[in-house]
């Protein structure tokens, strides 16, 4: 099966018991799909990959909104702001890859592999 056959079932079998659809496919999983990136739902990734999105979109646009608006006038150095980007979009990354594991399990959805 291909990656598109997939994600019309997934998307299909998430619309059948009425998942919303920002649940469904949020904002960031349309974005990578447009750029060409094959990833799946994230109800139906694996935990790491959430994490790895999530976390790497909110703690680069965080950190960089965060350097321009409060940390440069502070006196922070790049290093110190980097490591706070990270540690935020990690604690974001986890959360939302927890929110999504507790989805799958919740709705009783099949892993990406088993579709």
């Amino acid at each position: 099966m291909t990656f598109d056959e997939k994600k019309r079932r997934a998307l299909a079998l998430m619309e059948e018991i009425k998942m919303r659809q920002s649940s469904c496919a949020p904002l960031l999983t349309r974005l990578l799909w447009k750029l060409g990136i094959n990833v799946p739902p994230p109800p139906f990734a694996p935990f790491w990959l959430n994490v790895l999105c999530f976390g790497g979109f909110f703690g680069s646009l965080w950190g960089t909104f965060m350097w321009f608006t409060l940390w440069k006038s502070e006196g922070c150095g790049a290093l110190m702001a980097l490591q706070r980007s990270c540690f935020a979009g990690l604690f974001f990354g986890l959360w939302m890859a927890l929110y999504y594991y507790w989805l799958r399990k919740v709705k009783k959805l099949p892993g990406w592999g088993n579709l």
